[in-house]
């Protein structure tokens, strides 16, 4: 038998120790600490899974955030994805010029650093000074400024609108590189045939798009649960006055699961205890998504 050579380990054990110092032990601490009472400070009370159970408690507002996440991913989602659909048609058309130009104006806004995103509406949508309220005063179409961030109705719209602008150059680009895949004889067949653009769009289009489709549902789905900077800069900026001191904006209705992570354990109550068993619960609930998703794109690909 050839024995095994420790030449390999010894490269590896650069990438071993820092995934152990940072990846694993900090992993295997934070699920100790989510059975503990602790405020980071005093010494550490084990409590089992207390934390967890406190996460059905309506005082923990748990369940609430994770309704605001779903919420803002079942309206966001799909606009996303039948705008960067209709995007992609128009710039992979014949008929559209500056092609380039145009790809990168679109996606731009996915690179923007999420709290630029919220900043930026933030002063937008402000009650005193923001464009939007001037724009309407001066169209004539409001007769006073709108409390935007202050309504919990239109504060779901802004951030909706929001996610939206920032997301759709996403879904976009991997539409652009699912109707590069598409064969073209199969368009120029069914165009001999006689057969429409809405035809071809309906019956070759889309089904070949489905699974690009399937995989921009799984990631907009994980990356909307791990929402955090936008709507915490969007709500904690400037211009806010009180509502400001209500975490998640008026009456809770823009708390995302991470912003209620962060607020339990590093903001006013400073419980890493139950924050830690808020994290490892999102790691379950994006866990759940990640595997019906995996396995419906497996399906899709057999």
């Amino acid at each position: 038998m050839v024995k095994k050579s420790w030449v390999p380990y010894f490269f590896l054990s650069p990438y071993i120790l820092f995934y152990l110092a940072f990846g694993l032990i900090p992993i295997l601490f934070s699920f100790y600490v989510s059975l503990t009472s602790w405020d980071g400070i005093s010494s550490r009370t084990f409590v089992g899974l207390d934390n967890y159970k406190f996460l059905f408690n309506q005082d923990s507002y748990f369940l609430l955030s994770v309704g605001n996440t779903l919420l803002f991913v079942v309206l966001t989602l799909p606009l996303q994805i039948i705008f960067g659909l209709i995007i992609a048609s128009l710039l992979y058309s014949r008929w559209v010029k500056w092609k380039g130009f145009f790809q990168l104006v679109n996606f731009l806004p996915y690179i923007v650093t999420p709290v630029a995103v919220g900043l930026m509406f933030n002063l937008l949508f402000d009650w005193q000074a923001g464009f939007v309220n001037k724009l309407l005063l001066h169209l004539g179409l409001v007769d006073e400024a709108v409390y935007w961030l202050g309504d919990p109705l239109y504060a779901r719209m802004v951030i909706v609108l929001m996610l939206f602008w920032k997301g759709f150059g996403y879904t976009m680009i991997f539409y652009l590189a699912g109707l590069a895949n598409i064969p073209k004889d199969l368009n120029e067949a069914a165009q001999v045939d006689g057969a429409s653009f809405l035809r071809i769009f309906m019956s070759i289009t889309l089904p070949l798009l489905k699974p690009v489709t399937v995989f921009i549902v799984i990631t907009g789905i994980i990356g909307g649960f791990q929402l955090l900077e936008e709507p915490m800069m969007l709500l904690g900026g400037s211009g806010m006055g009180s509502s400001a001191a209500v975490i998640g904006g008026p009456d809770r209705c823009c708390l995302t699961t991470v912003w209620n992570m962060y607020d339990t354990a590093y903001g006013s109550t400073t419980r890493y205890g139950l924050g830690a068993a808020i994290a490892y619960g999102l790691c379950v609930i994006i866990a759940v998504f990640s595997f019906i998703g995996a396995r419906f794109y497996r399906g899709e690909q057999q």
